[in-house]
């Protein structure tokens, strides 16, 4: 064995004092914490930035705000498909981290680049085509016409929030997230400062109404990814990479690998987008304060979501690391201390919205106790259910990419979502004298299913991974 070998093995080798279970446990939450925190709070960083939109353009009024509603759907079943095709560089990049392949890490993070690039040509046809697809869809025209002057903005900035989604993905497989979250948090005034002079003409600027916030995004989103790619290419640990070199081959074996990981990955998430989507069409169909109430529920839903989320992601790159190591133990560990970290956060929230259900239907619709109120609250309530679940299997198929496992629970998010959520949403809300809260009950069954069903399909792989 050379010296090299030797430095190599010891570098690999846990410590004695790295044998006591506890031990390890102790080390593999801190390290999921180190990843997990940065990680969530750039996702909150997200959300702040979408609410500070949402806030000027309401000042234009509530028809406006109807418009950029409907552009949001529009925009986000768009680049939902292409941020689960770049998420998978996180995986691959994660397992060549943790096998010492620094090669295929560079790697990865060109393919990412690259597949952003060829995907977002084709996927912003769609947001240009946002008004026809609205009134095909039986909106109004007035409303269709607004939202497709906020789709011309928003539509530029999709590739450049897919090439920094691809440099997320390498800092975390690195371990070092907490660059993507210095460049969100000097996004958010950024993004507020540039819609609310694009939007409403200020300091000379032309005022160019819902396109102007839209353009605004799509710049914050361009110089997000700048300063994303400033710090990978110059700054320490990333540089040593080299990720820009060779930068216009495209690796095209391992492209292949992205999209079979990827694409799977996309799917389930349009798949949950989509349940969603349906509930509220259904709950349209139950009455306006259904609606109204079902709106408020879920904006809440996808607040405490962002936290599992990061988490998912935390999870995503300690399995990989310790797939790429071939250590079983560490794989079982890292996905297991994740989910129970998720779960804990959001039986705490969950216990927080039940105790402040009413004060939250407040916040959003004033002092008057009415009949949205009232059944805001208890969906909230009955969300208490929703709430563990959706953590849970968020970051149960984060623990599952982490292993390149993305086909199988594409075929279980089918299964949970609309064989059973979408069917029993249905038939409680429309067969029985539930209606609204039916609807809910159905939401919270399929997720549970759903996350039951990831929970024993990574309790399985991580069992059949080889020992180290």
């Amino acid at each position: 064995m050379t010296s090299l070998d030797k430095i190599e093995r010891a570098s690999v080798a846990p410590p004695a004092s790295a044998a006591v279970p506890g031990r390890h446990l102790a080390i593999e939450l801190a390290e999921t914490l180190k990843l997990a925190v940065p990680l969530a709070l750039t996702q909150l960083g997200q959300i702040a930035m979408m609410t500070t939109d949402l806030a000027f353009i309401g000042r234009f009024g509530s028809e406006t705000v109807a418009a950029a509603a409907l552009a949001h759907t529009v925009f986000f079943v768009t680049f939902t498909f292409g941020m689960g095709l770049v998420s998978a560089v996180a995986p691959l990049a994660a397992q060549a981290f943790g096998a010492r392949d620094p090669r295929m890490v560079r790697r990865a993070l060109r393919v990412g680049l690259w597949a952003a690039l060829l995907i977002a040509l084709p996927l912003m046809a769609l947001p240009f085509r946002g008004e026809a697809i609205l009134i095909a869809l039986g909106q109004a025209p007035t409303a269709a016409a607004l939202a497709q002057q906020y789709l011309f903005g928003l539509a530029w900035g999709i590739l450049p929030a897919l090439w920094f989604i691809a440099i997320r993905g390498f800092m975390s497989a690195v371990n070092r997230p907490e660059p993507v979250l210095w460049i969100t948090l000097a996004a958010i005034p950024a993004n507020a400062l540039l819609v609310y002079l694009l939007l409403y003409g200020k300091w000379g600027l032309p005022e160019l109404g819902l396109f102007g916030a839209g353009l605004a995004t799509s710049m914050v989103n361009l110089g997000t990814f700048l300063a994303g790619l400033c710090f990978t290419a110059l700054r320490r640990p990333f540089r040593k990479y080299h990720v820009l070199g060779n930068i216009w081959r495209i690796d095209w074996p391992l492209m292949a690998k992205l999209v079979i990981v990827g694409a799977p990955i996309s799917m389930a998430f349009l798949l949950e987008y989509g349940l969603f989507g349906a509930a509220g069409l259904l709950m349209g169909l139950i009455s306006t304060t259904a609606l109204a109430a079902h709106q408020i529920a879920l904006q809440i839903a996808a607040i405490l979501f962002m936290v599992p989320f990061g988490i998912s992601m935390a999870a995503t790159v300690r399995v990989g690391h310790a797939v790429g190591r071939r250590d079983r133990d560490a794989v079982r560990r890292a996905g297991y201390v994740a989910i129970l970290l998720g779960a804990a956060f959001m039986a705490t929230m969950t216990f927080a919205v039940i105790l402040g259900r009413f004060q939250i239907a407040e916040l959003f619709l004033g002092e008057a106790v009415d009949a949205t109120a009232t059944l805001t609250a208890t969906l909230l309530l009955i969300g208490s259910t929703f709430f563990v679940a959706d953590g849970i299997q968020t970051i149960a198929a984060g623990a599952l990419r982490g292993m390149n496992d993305t086909r199988v629970p594409l075929l279980f998010a089918i299964f949970s979502y609309w064989l059973i959520g979408f069917t029993s949403a249905c038939a409680l809300g429309f067969w029985t004298s539930l209606g609204a809260s039916g609807v809910w009950v159905g939401l919270s069954i399929g997720t549970f299913v759903f996350a039951v069903l990831l929970v024993l399909r990574f309790r399985l792989l991580a069992s059949r991974l080889l020992p180290p």
